[in-house]
C-alpha cells in the first residue's frame, strides 16, 4: 500500500531527569537531567506509524525545525514543562503537490490514500487543503486543528478530538454531509462516528503524546485493506491502546 502524507512536522524531544526538591526562590521543581530522546512528531509521527504498519509513504512537510521540548520527572513520568521552539513554519508550495497528480501513472505516483495532518502551524491554510482534496481521487483523510466548514467538503473522513469537535460543533451539526465524515476520538471513552460510540479497552496510560497520530495511521492502513471504516476505527483504537502504555511519543 502507498500513502501520501501532507502536513506540518516537528521534532519531539523528551528530557528526563531526577526531581527531589523545589527551588528556594519559587515553588517550582528542580530537575537534574539524566537522558534525552528525540523522534519525529506531528505529521512525522503519522509517517513513522504508517511505515511500522507496512505502508510505503511519500511525505510533504515543512523544512523549518519546529521543536517540542518536554521536561519529565523520570521517577513518576510526570510532565513538568513543555517548551515549543519555532512554533510557526513556512507555507507549503502547491507546485510540489501538483507534481504528484499531474505525473503519469508510469511514475508510480498512484496512492491508496492521502493523509492531511494539519497541526495549524502555518504549513497549510484552508484553501491549500481544499485544493489538495479536489485533485486526488483516492480516499482522503484529514486531521486538523482548524475550525471545520465548507472548505473540507471533499474530504472523505475527518479525525478530530473532543475539544476540536466542540470548536466546530455548530458547523458539524448544521451540515449532514460534514457530520457523516467526522470521527471523534475521546480517549478512554473510545470514539464516536455517526452517532455511534466505539468503545476501547481501558489500559494503564503512561503517555498520550502522539496517540492521535497513531490512531490516524492505523485507521488509514486498515481502511485501505478492508474498505470498511468501522473495521478501521476498531483497528485504530487497538493501535492506540498499545502506544499509550509506553513512555514518550511511541510508534505502534
Amino acid at each position: 500500500m502507498k500513502v501520501l502524507v501532507i502536513g506540518d512536522s516537528c521534532i519531539d524531544i523528551f528530557r528526563y531527569g531526577e526531581v527531589n526538591r523545589l527551588a528556594p526562590e519559587a515553588p517550582i521543581p528542580i530537575i537534574k537531567p539524566e537522558k534525552e530522546t528525540q523522534c519525529p512528531g506531528m505529521a512525522g509521527n503519522v509517517v513513522q506509524n504508517l511505515k511500522s504498519l507496512g505502508a510505503k509513504v511519500d511525505f510533504i512537510t515543512n523544512t523549518t525545525k519546529i521543536k517540542k521540548i518536554r521536561y519529565v520527572c523520570s521517577k513518576y513520568n510526570h510532565l513538568l514543562l513543555r517548551v515549543d521552539e519555532n512554533d510557526k513554519c513556512e507555507k507549503i508550495s502547491l507546485d510540489i503537490v501538483d507534481a504528484y497528480f499531474k505525473a503519469p501513472q508510469s511514475l508510480n505516483n498512484d496512492f491508496d490514500a492521502i493523509i492531511i495532518s494539519d497541526y495549524n502551524k502555518g504549513f497549510l491554510n484552508t484553501e491549500d487543503i481544499k485544493h489538495i482534496s479536489t485533485n486526488f481521487s483516492c480516499p482522503i483523510f484529514l486531521d486538523t486543528k482548524k475550525r471545520l466548514d465548507n472548505w473540507c467538503s471533499h474530504i472523505d473522513y475527518i479525525k478530530i478530538n473532543s475539544q476540536e469537535f466542540n470548536n466546530s460543533k455548530l458547523q458539524i451539526q448544521s451540515s449532514e454531509s460534514l457530520y457523516n465524515k467526522i470521527i471523534v476520538t475521546r480517549g478512554k471513552h473510545g470514539c464516536n462516528y455517526k452517532g455511534i460510540n466505539y468503545p476501547t479497552t481501558e489500559v494503564p496510560v503512561k503517555d498520550v503524546s502522539g496517540a492521535g497520530d497513531t490512531f490516524l495511521a492505523g485507521l488509514v492502513v486498515d481502511y485501505i485493506k478492508t474498505n470498511n471504516i468501522k473495521s478501521a476505527i476498531n483497528f485504530a483504537q487497538e493501535c492506540t491502546t498499545k502506544v499509550v502504555q509506553k513512555i514518550g511519543v511511541s510508534v505502534i
